[in-house]
């Protein structure tokens, strides 16, 4: 029998290594290298620490929920299918499903550019005027700059979109020096710094540190949105469970691997530079040059500008990789749900020779662009609300459904203590989205593209069943 896939179909070449350095990829980007001062300083001391083991624990118990759907149903697209499937192919899960597709086109561009503008900041690094805007204006309320940035950021996405034109084994192929790569920069941080590693300052907490109160929540709440974006990541090889070979084997290893493997290397790089930089010194930056390149100022003061340059090239290149993949994944989404007959067929094609959904890519790459002219604060924030009700939530919630409880007994992989990993999961992200100060602001971005996305689908069904 020929197991060759046919010409309009995607190809099972994804192994298992290449999976895990493509979620780690997905993972680590610019994320981690930018937001420790910002974590520090929201929660007030080396106590940031807790925010990072909170989002790892977080991350942990959702990753076994896409290790369990992603097995159970190893299709292109991830939670598309998974909505589908569980809240029932004819009825919810077929709007739930549209709406899920329909705000990928919104978030994952701004989850893509996020990538895109991080690596054109590190780039800024070498071009200092580059981020002097050269036009401006607000765009409903919300800052838009033009910059040479900007165009450093649009730059950066062209360049994925070529290279994601080839077939899914010289993408692999790339997915796994990537991942080394980023892997090894990680390592290389850790080793510096403990190699000068105070105790002194890595431990000085304030006093109080511990203390239970309102602050202290909304300190942690506020350090977990920023470990949890910086997580984000472990489910990209869930978009290609069409793509993967032995999914039931792969998908588990994946995910489950990546989060621990990244988890550690985050919590040891941070612990290791707040061990030669003072917390109350990163926690007050007032330049912006001196956030956004913590690193390269923590390699400066043990081995001068021209290590601090080198580190910046590893991160930069970090953050390239993370744009490869959440576009390469990010773009089965709207494939899968044009197959399946729930968006515009036009997002099906597939390339004859390299077999990539070559308009789902191009359509994305396209609204990248144009979110590339956001300021990276304003396209981090919405974000993290609209993936979280729009994915996390509904998925989680998907999870205890009474057709998953009962499929879940032969379907691939299965969690323990189901379903505790669960609750604690959606007690997370629930703790997050309303332990945010001014939530309400991005709740109403995202009821405006759920309103939206439910009169395209109230038209298109009316047009089917017509």
């Amino acid at each position: 029998m020929n197991s060759e896939p046919r010409a309009n179909e995607l190809h099972r070449g994804l192994s298992t290594g290449a999976a895990l350095g493509l979620n780690v990829i997905d993972m680590v980007g610019v994320g981690p290298f930018v937001t420790l001062p910002l974590i520090v300083g929201v929660m007030g001391g080396p106590q940031a620490m807790l925010g990072w083991m909170m989002g790892a624990l977080l991350s942990l118990c959702d990753g076994l929920i896409w290790s369990e759907l992603g097995t159970a149903y190893p299709e292109a697209g991830g939670s598309y299918a998974y909505l589908k499937h569980l809240y029932g192919e004819k009825t919810w899960g077929r709007a739930f499903s549209f709406l899920y597709a329909w705000q990928v086109l919104i978030s994952a561009p701004l989850s893509i550019a996020s990538g895109c503008i991080g690596f054109a900041q590190y780039v800024s690094f070498f071009l200092p005027n580059a981020g002097h805007p050269f036009a401006s204006a607000s765009l409903f309320g919300v800052p838009v700059v033009l910059s040479g940035q900007t165009l450093i950021a649009m730059s950066a996405c062209v360049a994925a979109l070529i290279i994601l034109h080839r077939s899914i084994f010289a993408i692999g192929r790339i997915a796994r020096w990537l991942g080394v790569v980023v892997g090894l920069t990680l390592v290389l941080l850790i080793v510096v710094g403990f190699m000068h590693f105070s105790p002194r300052l890595a431990f000085d907490f304030p006093p109080g540190a511990f203390h239970i109160n309102h602050a202290f929540f909304a300190g942690l709440g506020a350090g977990m949105l920023i470990s949890a974006y910086d997580y984000w990541g472990y489910y990209g090889v869930c978009f290609l469970g069409a793509e993967v070979r032995d999914p039931a084997k792969t998908i588990p290893r994946a995910v489950l691997g990546s989060i621990g493997l990244v988890a550690t290397l985050y919590v040891l790089m941070n612990i290791s530079v707040l061990g030669v930089l003072p917390w109350r010194e990163m926690a007050q930056y007032s330049d912006s040059h001196a956030r956004t390149f913590t690193m390269a100022v923590f390699m400066e003061k043990l081995y001068g500008h021209t290590a601090a340059g080198v580190i910046v090239l590893l991160i930069a290149l970090a953050a390239l990789a993370s744009v490869f993949a959440l576009l390469l994944g990010y773009s089965r989404i709207p494939f899968a749900a044009a197959r399946d007959g729930n968006f515009p067929s036009w997002f099906g094609a597939v390339h004859p020779k390299h077999r990539v959904p070559m308009h789902s890519l191009l359509t994305l790459g396209g609204i990248t662009l144009t979110c590339c002219i956001f300021r990276l604060q304003e396209v981090i924030t919405t974000l993290v609300v609209i993936r979280i009700l729009f994915q996390f939530l509904l998925q989680g919630t998907a999870a205890l459904l009474p057709k998953h409880r009962r499929e879940r007994k032969t379907r691939g992989f299965r969690m323990p203590a189901y379903p505790l990993p669960v609750l604690l999961a959606l007690g997370g992200f629930v703790f997050i989205l309303f332990s945010r100060p001014n939530f309400l602001r991005e709740m109403r971005t995202a009821g405006l593209i759920l309103a939206a996305g439910s009169v395209v689908y109230g038209f298109r069904y009316k047009g089917i069943r017509s």
